[in-house]
């Protein structure tokens, strides 16, 4: 899998937009290697909860 968008929501409730029209800033980026979910801890949600989180 490749990343296009990602958002990350931290435990205060901050959140991190990074795609190719925002790469990188002081708090992390888009990364840049390819996704394995059986190896990533990552949390899967439906992409209408995605589009939720990335628009807010």
């Amino acid at each position: 899998m490749i990343v296009v968008k990602q958002a990350e929501l931290t435990s205060a409730g901050r959140l991190h937009r990074y795609s190719w029209e925002h790469l990188e800033d002081e708090h992390g980026g888009l990364t840049y290697q390819a996704i394995d979910p059986e190896e990533d801890l990552l949390e899967a949600i439906p992409a209408e909860e995605f589009q939720r989180v990335w628009t807010r």
